[in-house]
Formats: C-alpha cells, structure tokens, sequence
C-alpha cells in the first residue's frame, strides 16, 4: 500500500492539532465571561448620561475598585457599542480577537515557511492554533479586551508599511498609542533604528488622535492628561501575580509594603538601554521580527503594571527562536534554541494566573518555588532579552521596489 500524499498528511496534523485545541479551550472556557469589556461598557453608559468618564468606579475584591483607564481617544471608539446589544458586543470583540490572531501569526510565520520551502497555508495552520492555546490570547479574548486590534495596528505597520518605506509607516503605530499608552515603546523604536520619518508620523498620528478626542471630550481629556494618566493606583494593585512587570517582581518581594522606587527606575534604565540596544542591533542584521519582540519585551518589563494579555510579544520571540534553531543551509540544529522555546511556549500556556488563584491579600513571596512560579513572565523575558538571537540573511520582508531608473540601469545577467 502506497504511502498517503504529503499533502493529505499535512492537512490531517492541520486538522488534529485545531481539534485538540480547540477541546483545550473547550475545557478551559470563558472564566472571565467579558470581566474587562463589562467593565467599559457600564463606564460608556455612564459617560452616556452625562457624567464624567474617569468618575465610574467598580468594586472589585482583588483590586478594590476598577476604573475606566484608557486615554479618551479609545473612549470615542467605545462609545458607539453602548447602541448595541451586549451580546453582539462581545460577538465583535470575540471574532475580531480570532481573526486578528490568525492575521498577525499569518504574517510572522509565512515568510519563514517561503523561504524554508514549506506551504505558507501548513506553517500558518499550525501556528495559529499554539496561539490561540496560550494564556496572553485567552486572556484577551476572555475579558474582553483590545490588545489584538493594536497588535494588528503594530505589525502591519512594522512588518509592511515600514520595509516598503510606505508614505503611511508609522501611523498604525501612532494610533495604538493613542489607544493605550503601551504602544508607544514603538515610537522609541523607530528612532532607535533610524526611521526618522516613520517616527515622526507615528507621533503625529498620535497626536493628531489625542486632539480629536479633546474637541470631542475636553474636560475629561484635560483630565485624564493632566491627572488620571499619572495615578497608577487606578489600573491595579502592583504585588498582584497579574502583574507581570519589573515592579510587579518587586512588590511582591516586598508586599505588603512599597519596593524601593529608585531601584525600580534603575532596573527600568537598564532593560530600557539594554533591550533597546539589542532591537537595534537585530534590525540592523536584518530581522525585523527580532526587532519588534525584544521591544514589546522591554515594555512588558518596564510599564509599571503588565497583565497577562499584555505580554504578546512572546509569539513573535518564539517565531524567531524556532527558525533559528531548526537546521538551515549553512547551519546545524541549534539544541539551546529549540529547548528555549519548548520552555518558553510550555510558560506561557500554563501562563501565571490561569491554574492558581493566588489570593486577595498581599503576600510576600517566600520561597525559590514560588519566586518563579509567580514571577514566570518576567523571567522569562529577561532571558529572551539576554538571548534570544537576530537571524542574518534572512530579508522576510518586502522591501520597497526598486525604482525605475536603477531597473533601466541594470546590467542583465550572464
């Protein structure tokens, strides 16, 4: 009996894979049931009767009180959603998380599977379904929350308005700042590897956006600029193991008191520099994905709070790792690589709250075990700064065309 055709037996491991996940997330279900979209929904019904945004409060038994802590401009994009259902609501937000998943891991995985000779349709119907089983998309999509739409605002930006040197680079970049704040270590990246313009029109974007919302909102733009922006208190409780940044570690080495909050900063100083100096570093060897994943890690690292759904940026590390340690001409197997990423990938769908309720109370961490466990992101970031390599030779992305005159120029080939 013949062997079944190569591509029968691709399709089958397709299939299997998205049926084991999706019986993965079957059995893990919705725990958040929309906590976060809940959340800015009532904060757009009671910006919709006439009351102040940054006023709405909700009490909540871990962080005590939850408020609308977005910029104004992501308000005006909310509003529009208190006109309809809240099923529909999180119909929209559900699909929109689904697609936007497969879109960005299309784009991350297929160049590597072209330039690895492999079907773009195999690499990505693998890749999709280990996304969607770890805990940063389940988070998302669980509570409800935005971070895929500014993902998809990034990438595109950085993986193909930015290397065709498009007129309009740098402006999904400046609108998910204006969104949420976190995205603009991205404006930072883009001066740090010498996009001048795309720097200059992400931050007009920004501010062009920011503007509009202060026609539209000014008491409570001026209010949350001038006010809301700078009471960390708002977004959460520090020591939460939710919170999967620098100032997380510390707090929960010192809980139920402050840390130190000039160690913070200067742990902050040194993964900003550090990690920075190494996206720079590997868009100059040519990888722009390294790039853009050792950024989004510093800024998991040095934001003061960082939730679970915030840590994206372990996809686009792991996409890197495992190119780089899968043989290729020229280069053996790369073993530290390929386990790296085991580790890494088994980290993150384990994840740090999915399995274990850690309590309401502040507690300090008491030992090695807990340390890591309550701790996982951070460590795991801080060795993807330290490691994770820039792949050379590897132009997955288009550059712009060349022009017409270096085309008459060109000499044909022998």
């Amino acid at each position: 009996m013949s062997n079944p055709p190569r591509k029968i037996v691709r399709l089958a491991a397709v299939v299997g894979l998205a049926a084991a996940v999706a019986w993965f997330l079957h059995w893990y279900g919705n725990r958040h049931d929309y906590f976060d979209l809940r959340i800015y929904m009532k904060a757009m019904r009671w910006w919709a009767d006439g009351n102040p945004l940054y006023d709405y409060a909700q009490p909540d038994r871990v962080q005590g009180e939850l408020y609308f802590t977005y910029p104004p401009f992501a308000a005006l994009l909310l509003r529009p959603f208190v006109e309809i259902s809240l099923g529909t609501t999180f119909a929209i937000f559900t699909i929109g998380s689904a697609v936007a998943v497969a879109v960005t891991t299309w784009w991350l995985v297929s160049p590597v599977a072209e330039r690895r000779g492999l079907p773009r349709w195999y690499a990505a119907g693998l890749a999709i379904p280990f996304v969607f089983a770890i805990e940063p998309t389940r988070e998302t999509i669980a509570f409800g929350q935005i971070n895929m739409l500014l993902i998809v605002l990034i990438l595109g930006d950085l993986l193909i308005a930015v290397p065709r040197n498009s007129r309009w680079a740098g402006v999904g970049i400046g609108l998910a700042t204006a969104l949420k704040l976190f995205p603009g270590i991205f404006i930072v990246y883009l001066l740090v590897t010498r996009r001048w313009r795309a720097a200059i029109t992400a931050s007009a974007a920004a501010a062009v956006a920011t503007l509009l919302a202060a026609a539209v909102a000014p008491r409570d733009s001026w209010r949350f600029w001038t006010h809301e922006l700078w009471a960390t208190d708002r977004v959460g409780r520090t020591d939460y193991t939710g919170n999967q940044s620098l100032l997380g570690l510390l707090s929960r080495l010192t809980a139920p008191e402050d840390p130190s909050r000039l160690l913070w900063l200067a742990l902050v100083a040194l993964a900003l520099g550090y990690g920075m100096w190494r996206a720079a570093r590997a868009v100059r060897a040519g990888d722009e994905v390294a790039g853009l994943a050792l950024t989004g890690l510093v800024a998991a690292l040095i934001s003061p709070i960082t939730w679970p759904h915030h840590v994206y940026w372990f996809v686009p590390a792991l996409v890197v790792l495992v190119d780089a340690g899968l043989p290729s001409e020229g280069r053996r197997v790369r073993p530290a690589l390929l386990a790296l990423a085991v580790i890494g990938y088994a980290t993150i769908v384990y994840g740090v709250v999915s399995f274990f309720d850690w309590g309401v109370a502040p507690e300090p961490t008491d030992s090695v075990s807990e340390f890591v466990r309550r701790n996982a992101y951070v460590l795991l970031t801080v060795v993807l700064l330290a490691v994770l390599p820039a792949r050379t030779g590897v132009p997955d992305y288009p550059r712009s065309a060349p022009k017409r005159t270096d085309l008459a120029n060109a000499r044909p080939a022998a």
